[in-house]
């Protein structure tokens, strides 16, 4: 089956956790021998469309995405969204809401996931979240994210190294990351930390890994957090609040190599899920 997968960026163009997750979907994908098509979502128009009407889309991150083309593929294409955040919103963030509920006036793209095959979801948390503000019963909870293989031995290795009695955090110049706050807690608390910048992912796995707590208290839902299971896979303590959607989930309690033995069964797990949709 041929498949098109629609993104405002891939992991080549943004290193970013949806962007390296999608990557890992379209290799798994790959491997399973379906025919793979690559677009940015500002590249697609009614021409490209129209030349895929018999494929099954897989969408991302659709931002770029115009008005025109959302309504052509909720009338004419089978699709999914994959989402990531909460693009029913025009700033993706909930949390500027009580109970991260939403006025309806502040609704946006309700028909295109409305009209969507399926919504996956990260977690319960996300799901329940997109579920409120939408009001739509196609959610799929995939209660999980995707890694290499090779990220996942990697994190093995590093799970079972000692640690320094110290705090990770993460650097974001992203506003809602908090950096600012897990700092102030650290400093607060008298913990020594060091504050992780941005590198390639090995390098920035190592120098997480190194430490046997990290601190991230973000300001906005995170839909699940990589960098926080990414933590326990590494067997450190993750000191955090109640914003993301990893903590809610039946397989946060476990860290270290059962919990990276559980991501590789979600890998085939979620793998099945989008596989059942493009063989429906």
């Amino acid at each position: 089956m041929k498949v098109v997968f629609i993104a405002d960026f891939f992991v080549d163009q943004i290193p970013g956790g949806g962007e390296l997750n999608n990557e890992i979907l379209i290799n798994l994908l790959l491997e399973k021998k379906h025919d793979v098509t690559k677009i940015n979502s500002h590249m697609v128009d009614i021409d490209f469309l129209e030349i895929n009407k018999g494929s099954k889309l897989i969408i991302a991150n659709f931002v770029n995405l115009s008005t025109k083309c959302k309504e052509y593929i909720q009338t004419n294409l089978d699709y999914v969204i994959y989402e990531h955040d909460h693009k029913y919103l025009p700033n993706r963030n909930p949390a500027e809401y009580d109970n991260y509920l939403a006025p309806a006036d502040k609704i946006i793209n309700k028909a295109f996931f409305e009209k969507s095959k399926y919504v996956f979801c990260q977690s319960t948390f996300h799901s329940d979240i997109v579920k409120k503000n939408l009001h739509i019963e196609n959610i799929v909870n995939l209660g999980g994210n995707l890694w290499s293989n090779d990220a996942l031995n990697m994190m093995r290795e590093l799970a079972r190294k000692e640690k320094s009695d110290k705090c990770s955090i993460m650097y974001s110049n992203i506003e809602h990351k908090n950096t600012s706050g897990a700092v102030r807690y650290c400093t607060l608390k008298g913990y020594e930390y060091d504050l992780i910048y941005p590198c390639p992912l090995g390098e920035f796995l190592s120098k997480i890994g190194q430490n046997d707590k990290l601190v991230f208290f973000p300001l906005s839902p995170e839909t699940l957090s990589r960098i926080v299971v990414e933590a326990r896979m590494m067997g450190m303590k993750v000191i955090t609040n109640k914003r993301l959607g990893a903590v809610g989930e039946p397989w946060f309690s476990m860290k270290g190599e059962p919990l990276i033995d559980h991501m590789l069964n979600k890998k085939v797990e979620i793998l099945s899920k989008v596989e059942n949709f493009i063989n429906e």
